[in-house]
Order: structure tokens, then C-alpha cells, then sequence
């Protein structure tokens, strides 16, 4: 074996763009590896510490902002060893949205990050129908520096949350900040643990559920485990209590798809009480008891609590780990199932 240490990728020079490239921006450099030989460009980039997804590197490599040997390159490229590959990635633009004065729980917050409680009901950024009062509108009044980090509509966010989903959600602060974070959610490095109110008494303490999760075929509102193109989801989940016609779970996911634990837990006979597109609404039909059918009905959104979110600090490498305690519309609804939900 030869004692030779394999070579290194070279470090970006900041004074130069490569010829032909878009202006503006930061280019990154990279020197294809032997083991990288046959890899799709795209792959390529987006397994890069770059913060971006492969949809972000597609349209990139659309823009011309990419180039193989200086040249550009179509996405489905196979490359070789010892080739060069030039990203531009274009500077930060002032976001669309607008900053508005909204109160907002801060757990945590530095010159790199901000870790907020986000109540149900928060938007997390703005979209078709929710244009202001959402999470990136307070953000940006409440974080000065905060615009165009991240991009246009979503500046600081490197994750989400469904609206009607409560709990800690962190926001990047620096380009650095975000592009650290965001590496860190694409390695699934960042830990994530919910709270679910689901019916029905599970038969086991916990359980691994393994199904990958895309697009229902038929309703495209929806997501299924169903769907030709589902991509690998993980969740793993535990009881922390039972009622008898309900239980409370903790739920830590290992991937982090769109409503994963929503599809999970109803693929496992277990909606999420209060969840009226995965079938909350028709299991809460069989509930016997008609004083309990009727609360649990008035849940007015999922049952489902980021509970707790832990990380690498992407400036300070330091572990970081918060808790966010059950919002009271769950806690509520636990106290009451305690005293009456036995069947």
C-alpha cells in the first residue's frame, strides 16, 4: 500500500472568477478525486460542504454558473479524475418579504444563529396565500443583518415547519452560519425529536419505521409512502404515555421529509390527533366515549411538537441542545385524557 496520503481538494481563491462565468458571487473550486470518477456533476456539487441542495446546484448549472474545465456543463455529466469544477454561487439578495413587528420566543440567540419556539398557526416563510405574518417576516425585524441570507424568499431558514406544527426551529444569521447548518441538516446530523398525540394504543413501547416518503400518486397535496418517487425516510418512535384511546409518542426522525411523521404514524395505525389530511379526523369517529370523542375533536391542528433540536454550533464547533416544553393546547388535551380517555 503506498504511504502517499491522498490529494487534497484545493481551498477557493476569492480574487478570481473563472473565465466566462456569471459576475457576482463566490466561486468554489474542486479537483475531481479518483474515487469521484463517473459521478454526475450534480451529485457531485450538492455532496459538497456548500449548504446547497441538488435543486440549488441544477439551477445553478441552468445559470451557467458551473463550469468543468472551464467550461459549462450539462447536470448529467460523468466526471473524471483530476478535472476541475468552478461553482459560482451568487451573492445574497435582498429579500422579498417584508419585516414586520411579531413577539417571537428566542430560546437562544448569537452573531451566528437564532433558535426560536415557534407557536402553531406561524407560517415559517412566506408562499402562495401567506404572504406576510410568517416566521422570515419577524425574523427580518427582529435580525437587522438577517436580508438575502439564504435567499430571496427564505432568508436565515435552512429548515421548516408545517404551520400547524409547534416547536424550535433554528435560523442561520451569516451566510457561514447557513451554509454550516444547512450541511449539517443534508448529512442528517442534527438531532430531532417530536412530541405526537396519536390514537389508538400502540401494541408495542416503540418501534423503527423504515418507508420512504414522496408525493401521494394521485392527490398532490398529500405525501405517501406510496409514491413512485419516494425518497428513504426514518422514524423512530417510543410511548412516553398511554390513555387508552390515545397515546402521547416521542418521535425522533433520522430523515427529515415532508410531513414524515404524519405519513409515518398513519401508515402505523396511528394519526396524529387533530391531523385532517392523514387521517385524523375519520379515527377520531371510533372513539366510544362521547365526551372524549367531542375534545378530541376540537383539537383545531395536528397534535405534533418539535421538542427538541440539537446541533454543532457551525461557527464554534460546540454541541448545542434545546428543549421546548408541550404548548398548552397539548398539554390541555393530555390532562384531560388522563382523567377520561379509557377506551
Amino acid at each position: 500500500m503506498s504511504g502517499e496520503a491522498p490529494p487534497k481538494e484545493p481551498r477557493f481563491s476569492p480574487e478570481r472568477e473563472p473565465e466566462g462565468a456569471a459576475a457576482g458571487g463566490q466561486v468554489h473550486c474542486f479537483t475531481v478525486l479518483p474515487a469521484e470518477t463517473g459521478s454526475r456533476l450534480d451529485l457531485f456539487l450538492s455532496a459538497k460542504p456548500l449548504g446547497l441542495s441538488r435543486a440549488q446546484v441544477q439551477r445553478l448549472i441552468d445559470e451557467e454558473r458551473v463550469r468543468v474545465n472551464d467550461r459549462p456543463a450539462k447536470a448529467a455529466r460523468k466526471l473524471k479524475a483530476a478535472e476541475s469544477v468552478a461553482i459560482t454561487v451568487p451573492a445574497a439578495q435582498p429579500s422579498a418579504a417584508l419585516a414586520e413587528a411579531i413577539p417571537l420566543a428566542v430560546l437562544y440567540e448569537d452573531e451566528a444563529l437564532v433558535v426560536i419556539d415557534k407557536p402553531a398557526g406561524m407560517v415559517v416563510h412566506p408562499a402562495a396565500g401567506h404572504p406576510a405574518g410568517t416566521l422570515v417576516n419577524a425574523l427580518l425585524h427582529h435580525c437587522r443583518d438577517l436580508s438575502g441570507i439564504g435567499g430571496v424568499l427564505r432568508p436565515g431558514i435552512v429548515h421548516r415547519l408545517d404551520k400547524d406544527t409547534s416547536g424550535l426551529i433554528v435560523a442561520a444569521k451569516s451566510d457561514a452560519a447557513h451554509r454550516g447548518l444547512a450541511g449539517q441538516f443534508k448529512r442528517h446530523e442534527v438531532a430531532k425529536t417530536y412530541q405526537a398525540l396519536v390514537y389508538g394504543d400502540p401494541r408495542t413501547d416503540g418501534g423503527r419505521i423504515e418507508a420512504a416518503v414522496g408525493r401521494h400518486p394521485t392527490d398532490r397535496k398529500r405525501m405517501s409512502t406510496q409514491s413512485r418517487r419516494g425518497r428513504e425516510a426514518v422514524s423512530l418512535w417510543r410511548v412516553r404515555e398511554r390513555f387508552g384511546c390515545a397515546a402521547l409518542l416521542e418521535v425522533t426522525i433520522e430523515t427529515g421529509r415532508t410531513h414524515q411523521i404524519r405519513v409515518h404514524l398513519t401508515e402505523l395505525g396511528h394519526p396524529v390527533v387533530g391531523d385532517r389530511v392523514y387521517g385524523g379526523a375519520g379515527r377520531g369517529r371510533t372513539v366510544g366515549d362521547a365526551v372524549v370523542r367531542v375534545r378530541l375533536k376540537a383539537m383545531e391542528r395536528q397534535a405534533l411538537h418539535a421538542w427538541r433540536l440539537g446541533f454543532t454550533h457551525p461557527l464554534t464547533g460546540e454541541a448545542m441542545q434545546f428543549a421546548s416544553p408541550l404548548p398548552g393546547d397539548m398539554a390541555d388535551l393530555c390532562a384531560f385524557l388522563r382523567g377520561h380517555c379509557i377506551t
